[in-house]
């Protein structure tokens, strides 16, 4: 025994420790005891049986422990050493069968869709919104285009009647508030004056470029301007350098001017003759075409007051009425005068349709009842003595607040600028220039205010210091 408890190398086989209650508080809990049997000694009484005595005990010795655990936990609790013993869980009570669910009262059909009615009214007030302001500013057109026909100023009705009429889809504004006899006097008093076409090319030197202010591409720009518009004059000092470019083969869809320019290769150019606008997918022209000494569209019969505006093999601006000529004629045409580019626009005054070709031939003008037409875009060609070909687009329509150039606008535009012979082309929203990659002039329609519209043939220009196509 004395070798074990000096030898802290031998290890001794230790008895489990006893974790009862009466082990870990026995001797508080005797102590305890003894004074509480004390004190309930004298108040139980004498004749107690040994039965109710035991029971008595076992109750107390219940008791007792019970507040000898919880004075013990309450002291561990006070110095941090102790946690409070977790409760037993009670069992889970079983879940009752769940009832059947009873189905859900059906919404009448106006609640269950309130959501999308609520989506339906706003959209519907919207449109109403825009249903009445596009009905008042109706009226509000209506109001004005009847105060111009029906007041005092016979000018601004002659001015406004005629220019609606070139247009391609206002003709309606003047049907509307005139009779046929009323429009047919109206164009009568704005109407020309039938004008001979036959070219003097003695007036015409046109076998070496023109002299003057000219750039690298030998093009001058000239801004002009006039009491309801502004323009661009392009002179071309070559006139070999202008050509017909064209979409050939036709298709459904024609091509922006931009985009005509640079596929033919060239440096510039302005829209050309008669074609099919209809939803502006002007794939096909009308009359005719010629493009580099080739007919590409033969077509002169049917159209009224038809002109052909080109250049020949010897570089003259040529303006020629074709109108009724069948295709054989035509073509005979093309080959005995050498026609190398070409298209064609109408000279025709009806309320149908108010175009107008020439302008000044030989010199010169023609002679106009009033102002000779409407105001609106125009696109013209003229060829000055030195053989330059002119080259103008105006604007119009409200672009910039200007109504357009009328006949006699062009006139005075082609004399001062030295035109010998001058033509009116297509205007209006095809009206536009395009000159070294930008446009210079662009078409009045809102949606093509920064190009053109689509255009099956154009005068195209090449640059003085290359061949081009």
């Amino acid at each position: 025994m004395n070798e074990e408890k000096n030898n802290p190398e031998i290890i001794t086989e230790s008895k489990p420790k006893d974790l009862s209650f009466t082990a870990i508080y026995g001797n508080q809990f005797r102590e305890y005891q003894e004074k509480t049997d004390q004190a309930e000694a004298s108040l139980l009484p004498k004749s107690i049986s040994e039965e109710d005595m035991q029971e008595l005990q076992r109750s107390k010795e219940q008791v007792l422990i019970g507040r000898m655990a919880k004075r013990k936990l309450e002291e561990e609790q006070k110095r941090g050493r102790g946690r409070a013993p977790k409760a037993e869980k009670a069992p889970k009570a079983e879940k009752p069968e769940r009832a059947e669910r009873a189905p859900k009262p059906q919404k009448p059909a106006g609640e269950r869709s309130s959501g999308k009615l609520g989506i339906g009214r706003i959209i519907g007030r919207i449109l109403t919104v825009l249903l009445t302001t596009v009905l008042a500013v109706v009226l509000a057109l209506v109001v004005i285009v009847a105060s111009i026909i029906h007041g005092p100023s016979e000018s601004a009705r002659d001015t406004f009647v005629t220019t609606v009429l070139e247009s391609g889809n206002l003709k309606f504004l003047a049907t509307m508030f005139l009779s046929e006899e009323e429009i047919n006097e109206i164009v009568s008093r704005t109407s020309m004056a039938a004008m001979e076409t036959d070219i003097d090319t003695e007036l015409i030197t046109a076998d070496a470029p023109a002299e003057g202010n000219f750039d690298e591409n030998g093009i001058e720009l000239v801004q002009v301007n006039g009491r309801s518009f502004f323009g661009t004059l392009m002179i071309v000092a070559d006139p070999s350098k202008v050509i017909v470019g064209t979409t050939y083969p036709w298709g459904e869809y024609g091509k922006e001017l931009g985009q005509l320019t640079e596929m033919h290769g060239a440096i510039g150019g302005v829209n050309g003759g008669l074609y099919a606008a209809d939803m502006n997918k002007g794939g096909r022209p009308y009359g005719i075409c010629v493009s580099k000494g080739e007919i590409l569209l033969n077509d002169p019969s049917g159209w009224t007051g038809l002109y052909l505006i080109g250049l020949d093999d010897k570089n003259i601006l040529r303006i020629e009425p074709i109108s009724g000529w069948s295709t054989t004629q035509f073509k005979n045409f093309v080959e005995e005068q050498g026609i190398r580019d070409a298209v064609a626009f109408q000279d025709e005054a009806t309320d149908a349709n108010n175009h107008f070709v020439p302008l000044i031939i030989n010199g010169e003008a023609r002679q106009l009842n009033g102002a000779g037409s409407g105001a609106n875009p125009r696109t013209v060609i003229g060829q000055r003595a030195d053989g330059a070909i002119l080259l103008l687009v105006t604007d119009g329509r409200g672009a910039s607040g200007h109504l357009g150039a009328t006949a006699q606008d062009l006139i005075n535009v082609m004399l001062e600028y030295g035109a010998v012979n001058a033509a009116n082309l297509d205007g209006g929203s095809s009206s536009s220039m395009y000159y070294n990659g930008e446009y210079l002039m662009t078409s009045v329609t809102l949606y093509y205010a920064n190009s053109s519209w689509r255009l099956p043939t154009a005068f195209l220009v090449n640059s003085a210091k290359e061949g081009g196509n």
